[in-house]
């Protein structure tokens, strides 16, 4: 059987990763001398915590959820206290804590829960083009479709992990991290909040194409507490642009892995693009999320799944990013800025991968729009989307009102 195949391969694949990334960051180029500009600017760590750089982050939002007649509603405030320290001999730190608080009463239907946590600590060291961090850290690959933040919560998604990263190589970037839990936008006290982890994200960049830039990966994801989120997954992206033109492809292949109780393999596809006209700027793209047949369908776990598919959150799978069937996805978007105020409208039509498997076919559109803009320092935004049911979930409308600055 496949898993059974797959419960040795993960980690003999990780293995393999992890003895090459050693192996290149021990070699001449990638352990090349601290030039003048990287040398450490004061004369021990205690001065490069007395010069460290501080920052608080205020964001108050209100969220409006009707979802076909019963509504929700909830204001929050988001407080960020950011530490920074200066390098000494290569060494720094940052601290960041993150307290949620609930205006008003919680009542369920958003995704945005009251605490207090640390959302990043770790003890970073650079040398040469070199940086390894340890700790809680922000982790944000290419689009954040497979990694990400999910920076538009309240909570936001960090992981407990030891990365490194490495741009000696001309044009290059080298990304390459072991993660041992993921601190989910559930917070701390949820049940849900936090996944221990065996996962290894490689990530390796090309910029040195006048078309574009080529990105190749292999996240290979054993979650031990959701092992349905288990899998390995290999891909490529190619993105640039020419002139006005912008422009996105990708292909992914993905199976099931460690102890996942599913055994598919299933195929991701997007093809994407933007033309900018005066300060009009029209895109479109078609996404599949493939499925195989009854067996599993192509997940997302790690992904900042509110970028994706609409605003309005309807096909979060249950933090996997895909439902039975898979989805396709066709959309469209139109921005442009009266003076300092950004415009936005985006559509989106979702369909089933596998009607025959889903028993659905139109799965349902959203259409949405945002207002962004600021005023005195303050970063203000305006944000709807209405989701119209075909034949999956219900009618739902969400509205966003942020306001956010920085001290």
């Amino acid at each position: 059987m496949k898993n059974q195949k797959t419960s040795t391969q993960p980690l003999l694949t990780k293995s393999l990763l992890a003895l090459t990334m050693g192996a290149l960051i021990a070699s001449p180029a990638f352990s090349q001398e601290m030039t003048e500009e990287q040398a450490p600017q004061v004369a021990s760590f205690a001065d490069a915590l007395a010069q460290a750089d501080v920052t608080l982050g205020l964001r108050a939002r209100t969220e409006m959820v009707d979802v076909d007649g019963v509504d929700y509603d909830l204001t929050s405030v988001q407080t960020r206290l950011t530490f920074s320290s200066a390098s000494y001999e290569g060494f720094s730190t940052l601290i960041e804590m993150d307290d949620v608080a609930h205006i008003t009463d919680f009542e369920g239907g958003v995704a945005d829960p009251e605490g207090t946590e640390v959302n990043q600590a770790y003890l970073a060291y650079t040398t040469g083009a070199t940086t390894a961090k340890f700790g809680r850290q922000r982790i944000l690959l290419d689009n954040q479709r497979f990694v990400g933040g999910v920076g538009f919560r309240q909570n936001e998604q960090t992981y407990d992990a030891f990365s490194v990263t490495n741009t000696s190589l001309e044009d290059t970037t080298l990304f390459l991290a072991h993660v041992n839990n993921v601190n989910r936008i559930f917070g701390e006290d949820s049940p849900l909040g936090d996944h221990t982890n065996n996962t290894v994200l490689l990530n390796a960049k090309y910029a040195g194409l006048s078309a574009g830039t080529l990105s190749g990966y292999a996240y290979l994801i054993d979650n031990e507490d959701a092992t349905h989120f288990s899998t390995d997954t290999y891909g490529v992206r190619f993105a640039g642009g020419q002139g006005g033109l912008k422009y996105a492809l990708e292909y992914a292949m993905q199976s099931s892995a460690a102890d996942n109780p599913a055994d598919y393999d299933a195929d991701y596809l997007l093809a994407e693009g933007s033309y900018k006209v005066g300060s009009v700027n029209i895109s479109g793209g078609y996404e599949v999320l493939g499925a195989d047949g009854a067996d599993g369908q192509f997940i997302t776990p790690l992904a900042t799944l509110h970028k994706f598919q609409g605003w309005n959150d309807k096909l979060l799978g249950g933090g996997t990013g895909n439902i039975a069937g898979g989805v396709e996805d066709v959309y469209l978007s139109v921005g442009t800025s009266l003076g300092a105020v950004k415009l936005a409208f985006n559509y989106h039509q979702l369909s089933s991968n596998d009607s025959g498997i889903s028993g659905m076919d139109k799965l349902g559109s959203e259409a949405g729009f945002l207002v962004a803009g600021k005023l005195a320092g303050v970063n203000l935004s305006m944000k709807y989307s209405n989701y119209t049911a075909d034949d999956f979930s219900v009618d739902t409308d969400k509205l966003w009102l942020t306001a956010a600055a920085k001290f």
